[in-house]
């Protein structure tokens, strides 16, 4: 079962726009989504109207919350990732996520393709195309 991790512009996007694409990550049957608290506070503070929060909150009903508060870096040495950044992945990683899907093009492009400590970081559309191009067993 893949474990997808979601970003704050994963969230975002999908509570923004009630036409975006990538709101089918949450019609997938056999995977689990993933995000944290920092990454939903900082959607949330993005988020302009009632309506967007609403959709964000059922949005997050289906997705798993992980509290977490890195004592220590989980990261690879000689990662680079600017500050705000490196809670997602850390997150991502301590929470055992296949995959870290992240709008961030800026942060995280990089290494879209890449695994790093186990986790695979892509943007969402790339993790839908994998789908569609996977065969059915």
């Amino acid at each position: 079962m893949d474990r997808l991790f979601l970003d704050a512009k994963v969230l975002f996007s999908a509570a923004y726009r009630p036409d975006a694409g990538l709101r089918r990550l949450w019609g997938i049957a056999g995977v689990q989504l993933i995000t944290s608290t920092y990454a939903e506070e900082e959607a949330r503070r993005n988020l302009e109207t009632p309506v967007q929060h609403a959709t964000l909150d059922e949005l997050l009903r289906h997705v798993k919350i992980l509290s977490f508060q890195s004592g220590f870096s989980l990261l690879p040495t000689g990662l680079e990732l600017p500050d705000n950044d490196r809670p997602i992945l850390e997150a991502a990683i301590f929470s055992q996520a296949t995959h870290l899907l992240s709008g961030d093009m800026k942060a995280f492009g990089a290494y879209y393709g890449r695994a790093l400590a186990g986790v695979l970081i892509l943007p969402p559309a790339a993790y839908l195309r994998f789908l569609l191009d996977k065969p059915n067993v």
